[in-house]
């Protein structure tokens, strides 16, 4: 078993960089660190989507400096309450989706979360999964588990009670899904849970129900949720979220494009940069002695590398500059290329194959919304064109007019060249 490291600074670090709230409270949990027991603790990850993200990130980050210092760290994947949908925050119904669906989006969440947990060595996280537990429930014990709860716990939330108002319906298995995650805790008999503030609701219907079954006290750790200065969350429902599985050119040049008022929490909570460090840029941005733009490049570099690893954050930051702030297009080798089977092709159907786009639909309407540019190149130098916004939904390519090849520019960031085979 590995040692227990019981060091103040590090701990005092551990439970304050990024964390909203601790409970039953942040004295509690200190000095059980302190005491050198080994804690076991959890996030949970529903696979909703094929990626995890980098608020997903933030709480992972936490699990590994947990591990850091020698705990017992779980990365439970969800892939029952995946399918019931959390509907914390969720203002309709969340689309139901099957095992099969679930264990699909899932199918990367382990090489994603490798950038910021080690799941071998001496202290490996583990991977388990509640369907593990939560398959074996009979009618009866979900029946009995549900006794622990009231109607009135359940509707008083946020976003039913929006529902109400609006008349929009709610489903009983709605109403189940912090029951499901609270058996959780039960059935893995952890000391603490980590997760966003946006599922204290949940995390402490676990720690009640933990309390009422084996009378254990489970710690309750809330992280702060990434957001600009005026609150705003950065999320998937905002579309400004960074997927894990993304590009390095592309999360270099999501991140560049958050607002100035994420930098300081998005140092504080996706990135190791010492505290020390974030504060002096607090302060240097809020006296007007620092230009935003280099700290931002610093981050978008820092949350790249994690992720893709020093040399993709390096060519990251370079294609950035090149293609963004002096408006060039990134060299031959640097661009993804693409041979088109048909001579006569639509613009619809180029993004499809070449994979920008996950459908028509998706490309007619990066189209209307003016995010495909695309240029020329003609066989004869002196007719190339320059970059052009298409906004035609039925604009066509025909290689037989004298076209060489075209480039494909998606958004800022993502380019492509297609030639014909």
């Amino acid at each position: 078993m590995p040692s227990v490291i019981i060091d103040k600074q590090k701990v005092d670090e551990l439970l304050t960089r990024g964390v909203e709230n601790i409970y039953p409270g942040r004295e509690n949990l200190r000095k059980r660190l302190l005491s050198g027991d080994r804690l076991r603790l959890y996030c949970g990850y529903d696979p909703t989507a094929p990626s995890l993200h980098i608020g997903n990130a933030i709480s992972i980050s936490k699990l590994g400096q947990f591990q850091a210092l020698g705990h017992e760290v779980i990365f439970l994947i969800g892939d029952f309450t995946g399918i019931i949908g959390d509907p914390t925050d969720k203002k309709a119904t969340r689309k139901k989706l099957t095992r099969e669906e679930v264990l699909a989006n899932a199918a990367h969440y382990k090489e994603q979360a490798s950038a910021y947990l080690k799941f071998d060595g001496d202290n490996p996280a583990k991977i388990m999964y509640n369907s593990e537990w939560n398959d074996k429930l009979a009618f009866r014990d979900l029946i009995e588990l549900s006794s622990n709860f009231t109607v009135q716990q359940m509707i008083q939330r946020d976003m039913f009670q929006e529902r109400l108002k609006e008349e929009k319906p709610i489903y009983l298995h709605e109403f189940l899904y912090p029951l499901t995650q609270a058996y959780d805790s039960v059935a893995m008999d952890v000391d603490l849970e980590i997760g966003g503030n946006d599922q204290m609701f949940n995390m402490m219907c676990g720690r009640d129900l933990l309390k009422t079954i084996k009378n254990k006290e489970k710690f309750v750790l809330t992280m702060k949720l990434l957001a600009d200065e005026n609150g705003k969350k950065m999320g998937k429902t905002e579309g400004n979220v960074v997927f894990l599985d993304e590009t390095a050119n592309d999360i270099y040049g999501k991140v560049m494009s958050w607002p100035d008022g994420t930098i300081v929490p998005a140092f504080e909570l996706c990135t190791l940069v010492p505290t020390k460090e974030v504060k002096k840029m607090e302060t240097e941005l809020r006296d007007n002695r620092a230009n935003p733009r280099d700290f931002k490049m610093r981050l978008a570099f820092e949350i790249t590398r994690i992720n893709r690893g020093q040399a993709e954050a390096e060519a990251a930051q370079a294609h950035f500059v090149k293609t963004i702030q002096k408006k060039e297009l990134p060299a031959d080798k640097d661009m993804e290329q693409y041979g088109a089977v048909k001579i006569k092709n639509s613009l619809v159907d180029l993004l499809v194959e070449t994979k920008l786009v996950k459908s028509k639909t998706e490309a007619r309407q990066k189209i209307e919304e003016g995010a495909i540019k695309i240029k020329i190149d003609k066989n004869i130098k002196d007719d190339a064109e320059e970059m052009q916004v298409i906004k035609d939904v039925k604009y066509e390519i025909d290689f037989n007019t004298g076209i060489n090849s075209i480039i494909i520019q998606k958004g800022k960031f993502t380019f492509i060249r297609v030639m014909p085979l």
